[in-house]
């Protein structure tokens, strides 16, 4: 026994098809990714939308697609009753069960056994639903009708406020024409008092400008006496104040004082830079640590403040290659210079080598690099050992050897995180 060919809408009896819609138009809100045609009807009653919605409802069921998505909706309600073969029928063709071909064709037949010769019932139920679509009719009519009279009597209420207000509105032109032509009148009057009251003011006027002219010549007066007395205070203080240079000058040349040039620790200096170092410019960063004490020495008068170079880069970044560490140190130095104006000298140990990196160090920074077979930590001890006792020479160093040494020296030690922790602030 061969299987019967699938069916279409069209080829279902006017009850199935009837049913079709309105199972269809029942799960409407439920389908997902609705056609244009029949998303227009979605938000209508149930009943409405089968009614305005039947055709596009019966045209989109031919895609199969949108059929399928319907009868998953369908499949998800109650079945119906089995006594009732239309609704049966329309249940099938649209969930597509197995064996819903079968079934579908027991559906239908046992539907036309029902309506019987001349389909009288097709022709009651056609006849009730159109009866039903008329009642509807003369329902929307009749509602139409009284929206209209409600829309009538707002009309008639609104115009009616409209010409009270209309009648307020002219009133309030009329009052406001009066209170105008008073405030024209309270206008002239003011503008009468104000010629008034500005000729009195001009007369006030002058007579003050004649008192402010008399008050201005005296204080010239005053002027001139006063840069008089200046004058002649000035002139008994440079007289005093050239006595004291020409007997300091004479002091001078009686002691025969020579002129005071470079610093202490030039000679060291010199001598590490006669033996290959170069003196750069730019400058590097440092970072972390208690600075407190630091920044107190740096603010004493005339500070000199010397730092073990590689101790501080490697305290900072022990990852970062030695060409960067140097370039971080001096550059982050710049600011704490300028800031402090201290003398500051940066020594970077090259016993090993002859090379002598380029360096670009800013103003108030040197920079200077130890001689081959001489360490850096001896180049500090010399500057220390090269600075007058009394004057506050800083040494920012984590060595334990050097840093002994240079306090030996009257030096004052810093470890190498607090310079770190006061160029990263």
């Amino acid at each position: 026994m061969t299987e019967p060919p699938l069916r279409s809408l069209a080829e279902l009896p006017e009850p199935v098809r009837t049913r079709v819609v309105a199972m269809t138009a029942e799960a409407l809100p439920d389908v997902p990714r609705l056609p244009a045609a029949v998303r227009r009807v979605a938000d209508f009653a149930p009943a409405r939308r089968a009614r305005l919605g039947g055709t596009a409802i019966a045209e989109a069921l031919a895609d199969d697609d949108f059929r399928a998505r319907v009868g998953t909706q369908v499949a998800a309600r109650p079945a119906p009753a089995e006594d009732d073969p239309t609704a049966v029928a329309a249940h099938r063709w649209l969930t597509r069960p197995e064996s819903w071909e079968a079934e579908l064709d027991d559906a239908v037949r046992r539907v036309a056994e029902r309506a019987g010769p001349g389909r009288s019932d097709l022709g009651d139920r056609e006849l009730e639903r159109l009866r039903g679509r008329l009642a509807d009719a003369e329902q929307t009519v009749r509602d139409l009708r009284a929206a209209h009279r409600s829309q009538v009597d707002e009309y008639k209420t609104e115009n009616a406020a409209l010409r009270r207000k209309l009648g307020d509105a002219r009133a309030a032109e009329r009052e406001a024409r009066a209170t105008a032509d008073e405030a024209v009148r309270a206008q002239q009057a003011a503008e009468a008092e104000t010629s008034e009251r500005c000729a009195a003011l001009e007369k006030d006027n002058r007579r003050l400008r004649g008192q402010v002219e008399r008050l201005e010549a005296e204080a010239a007066r005053d002027r001139r006496d006063a840069r008089s007395d200046r004058d002649d205070a000035t002139l008994r203080a440079r007289l005093l104040l050239d006595t004291v240079v020409d007997a300091a000058a004479g002091l001078r040349r009686e002691l025969a004082l020579p002129p005071v040039a470079g610093a202490p620790g030039d000679r060291v200096e010199a001598d590490v830079a006669a033996a290959g170092t170069r003196e750069p410019s730019a400058a590097g960063a440092l970072g972390t640590s208690s600075a407190a004490l630091l920044e107190q020495y740096l603010a004493m008068p005339r500070a000199r403040l010397l730092i073990d170079g590689y101790n501080v880069t490697k305290t900072a970044w022990p990852t970062t290659p030695l060409e960067a560490q140097r370039n971080r140190l001096v550059t982050a130095l710049a600011p704490l210079v300028a800031r402090t104006r201290a003398e500051t000298t940066v020594v970077f140990d090259a016993a090993d080598t002859d090379h002598r990196p380029l360096v670009h160090a800013p103003r108030g920074v040197k920079v200077l690099f130890s001689p081959r077979g001489v360490i850096a930590d001896d180049v500090l001890r010399d500057l220390v050992a090269a600075e007058p006792a009394g004057r506050v020479v800083v040494v920012v160093t984590g060595d334990r050897a050097v840093a002994v040494d240079v306090a030996r020296g009257g030096a004052r030690v810093i470890a190498s995180e607090a310079l770190v922790e006061l160029l990263g602030r």
